[in-house]
């Protein structure tokens, strides 16, 4: 019998010591790979004192959906795959069941998908050491990726973009509130008057993130334990806002580090009795939550970056300059994918660090996509027109895609912008609603030419039920406005 003691929340220099051993690598731990066959797994669960697991799965709004199985469970699904209500595809965040679907539905009855392990994703949970975290994926009953699934969509077009001869290398960077509040407290308040962590704006102060030391290192302890890599932690300019910087790496990776981040933040949070915040706006008088991702396309072999050419302006290749050129050209009628909610285009204002036209710049932050490097190891590409309230998987595989479509067609670019981008006349805007860029996806041939049928009609049918949630609400602007006075 195991005399395991209870798990409990781990200390700090417990998180960070787990943090180091995390550095060292998966390999040097035994961690368990695709490849590497249920005895390797096994002895990775023994050799961690696993006793549950916790399994789940992104779906489309970006949230993680998973439930604890026991071991038993747990191995028969890593062998042979388990089943899982396929309602995650037909429910919105609040769980209120589409009416639109056609991938379920009543109409289907609501039956169990079935799902595969992805045991490559094993992490040990932190904060519940006994415990082990895996990632599924949904497949169809003939055993091919299920096409709804914002998982399998990435995996798709990073297998596309290796049958080309590139490596895609990508790194999320997340900005997000903190409040003083729990689930009960925000709802007796109405979601209204909130208290931030912090008061006041102080963006980089050294002296806030010194001020709140024991909740700043459980988030970066818990994250680089967890094996989300934090490369960069400060405050932002607003009262308890944040930004994580997660360290790129090879994009399937970079992709669940990102999906996984906000559970994560959020989890740690809790435990500290507060409640983090990544929607796209929370206050009309400051900045939105940016979800920048840092892109770059190197070779096979990942020892050449393919974005670096030393004798091209700026050290832009031509890959590069298609890349951007793609990206630019798609981006209105892709925003949809990018900006999935009613309130991410609340964070599309001029003068506000967003963007509102599909533009790019050298070192350039007012455009959509800002050009930072000049060397082999640092030319990159930052996308800003993602918020922090994307799906990682989906903006990471919808703007890979886009870039890919650039190359393989040689699309240039328009001119880069060299000052102020919101006063640029000439270029194209982005959609500033949620119901005119789910028009526009509706009608692009490249979406559905690049992402597939499937996948863009059950994401158009999504945000139409979004719009038109948002259409039927009654909001507290019309009552301040209006219910006087009319």
């Amino acid at each position: 019998m195991s005399t395991r003691p209870k798990a409990k929340l781990l200390t700090h220099p417990t998180l960070a010591r787990r943090a180091r051993t995390k550095e060292r690598g998966d390999a040097a731990r035994g961690a368990p790979t695709r490849e590497g066959g249920s005895d390797t797994l096994h002895r990775w669960m023994d050799a961690k004192g696993v006793r549950k697991v916790k399994l789940g799965a992104i779906d489309l709004d970006g949230v993680w959906r998973g439930k604890y199985v026991s071991l038993d469970k747990f191995f028969s699904a890593a062998k042979g795959g388990l089943g899982f209500c396929d309602v995650v595809f037909g429910w919105d965040l609040g769980d209120e069941l589409l009416d639109n679907t056609e991938v379920t539905g009543w109409h289907t009855g609501y039956p169990d998908a079935k799902a595969r392990v992805d045991v490559s994703t094993a992490r040990i949970i932190p904060w519940e050491p006994d415990t082990a975290a895996f990632l599924l994926d949904f497949v169809n009953p003939d055993g091919s990726p299920f096409e709804a699934s914002p998982r399998q969509l990435l995996q798709k077009v990073a297998a596309r973009a290796r049958q080309q001869g590139f490596l895609p290398r990508f790194g999320a960077e997340y900005e997000f509130f903190i409040f003083k509040e729990q689930p009960h407290s925000l709802r007796e308040k109405g979601f209204q008057s909130l208290s931030p962590l912090t008061p006041g704006m102080f963006g980089y102060s050294w002296l806030r993130t010194s001020l709140n030391a024991p909740l700043v290192h459980a988030l970066i302890d818990g994250c680089n334990a967890f094996g989300l890599d934090i490369e960069g932690f400060h405050t932002e300019t607003g009262p308890g806002v944040f930004e994580a910087a997660i360290r790129y790496d090879d994009l399937e990776k970079a992709a669940d580090k990102a999906a996984l981040f906000k559970t994560v933040v959020k989890e740690i949070c809790a435990r500290h009795g507060l409640t983090a915040c990544f929607m796209a706006k929370v206050n009309p008088k400051l900045p939105g939550c940016s979800g920048h991702v840092h892109q770059s396309l190197w070779n096979l072999k990942g020892d050449e970056n393919l974005f670096h050419d030393p004798d091209a302006p700026q050290g832009m290749s031509a890959r590069m300059r298609h890349y951007i050129g793609g990206q630019i050209a798609l981006m209105p009628e892709l925003t949809a994918l990018y900006w999935p909610t009613i309130n991410s285009y609340k964070r599309s204002v001029e003068n506000t660090w967003a963007p509102t036209t599909a533009t790019w710049g050298v070192e350039n932050r007012t455009c959509a996509i800002r050009v930072i490097g000049d060397s082999p190891k640092s030319m990159r590409l930052e996308y800003r027109q993602l918020g922090a309230d994307m799906n990682a998987y989906v903006g990471m595989a919808v703007s890979l895609a886009a870039g890919l479509w650039g190359i393989e067609n040689e699309v240039e670019p328009p001119a880069p912008v060299l000052a102020n981008a919101y006063s640029a006349r000439h270029a194209r805007p982005l959609p500033r609603t949620l119901k005119d860029a789910v028009t526009l996806l509706k009608e692009s041939e490249h979406a559905r030419e690049l992402l597939g049928d499937a996948f863009v009609d059950h994401f158009v049918r999504t945000r139409d039920w979004e719009v038109r949630q948002y259409e039927r609400a009654v909001t507290t602007w019309e009552l301040e406005r209006y219910l006087e006075l009319i």
